[in-house]
This record gives C-alpha cells, structure tokens and sequence, in this order.
C-alpha cells in the first residue's frame, strides 16, 4: 500500500474514533424541562456526523499522494493548538476580555504580525466580542479574578 494512502487512512480511523466518541458525550447531554425543542444534543450530533462522513471518505477515498505541509508551518500549528489549550485553562482566572487579547495577540504573531498590532486588535476584537456576548446576547463572560467585582 503506497504510503499517503496509508497516512490518510490512519487519519480517518483516527477521525472516525474522535467523531464516535463526541458523539456519544454529546448524546449524554441532559436539557432542563425549559431548554430549546431540539434540545442541546442538536448541533453536537451534527458535528459528529459531520466528521464521521468526512473521516469515512478518507478511509474510503484516500489521496494517493498527499502534500504534507514544510516543517515551521507545522511547528505554527502546533503552537496555535498548544495556545488553544493554554486559552481554555487562562479564561476563567483571566477574564474574557485578558485571555482573549493575549490569544489574539499570540495567534496574530503567528501569522506575522507585530507584537504591537497584535496586541491592538484583540483588545479591539476582545472588546466587541465582549459587547456582543453581555451586552447584545444577554450571554455572561467571565472577568477574571484580578477584576474587582
């Protein structure tokens, strides 16, 4: 078996595997008596399903050849994945709107941007999105434990 169609493969094993486990924590979701008609399993069983029919064309359908991606542009998506993470666990202590210009200011460096410009627009970013979540949605965000409440 040529080898990109064996990484493909074993990509899609791998997908169907994560897609079969979202789905069945997403089916042990419990609504209130006061939640939506379709109930807050909706749209998770739709991304399982989504990525379930996605990694089974990669069993089925793989690229014979497929072109991996140079080194440092590997290490960038390493570096975006680990910031991930690091935002999920910062989000809480930090409050949305401090977590959310550091990530952006990490993920604009990483694009190529300058600390400076990076910085100005996630606070800029971090801002609206806070406006639109509290204020527009109704929806709260955390401030972080270093706001005064």
């Amino acid at each position: 078996m040529e080898r990109g169609r064996r990484t493909d493969r074993i990509a899609g094993a791998l997908l169907l595997l994560v897609s079969a486990g979202y789905g069945l924590e997403a089916w042990r979701l419990q609504a209130d008596f006061l939640a939506d008609p379709l109930g807050p399993r909706a749209f998770p069983l739709l991304l399982a399903a989504s990525l379930a029919v996605f990694s089974l064309y990669l069993l089925v359908r793989p690229d014979p050849d497929p072109a991996w991606p140079p080194p440092h542009v590997l290490r960038g998506q390493l570096g975006m994945l680990a910031s991930f993470v690091v935002y999920s666990y910062a989000l809480a202590p930090l409050g949305f709107l401090l977590a959310t210009t550091l990530e952006m200011a990490w993920l604009s460096r990483l694009f190529g941007a300058s600390w400076r410009t990076g910085l100005l627009g996630g606070l800029g970013l971090a801002a609206a999105l806070y406006a639109i979540f509290v204020f527009g949605l109704g929806i709260p965000l955390p401030l972080g434990r270093w706001w005064p409440a």
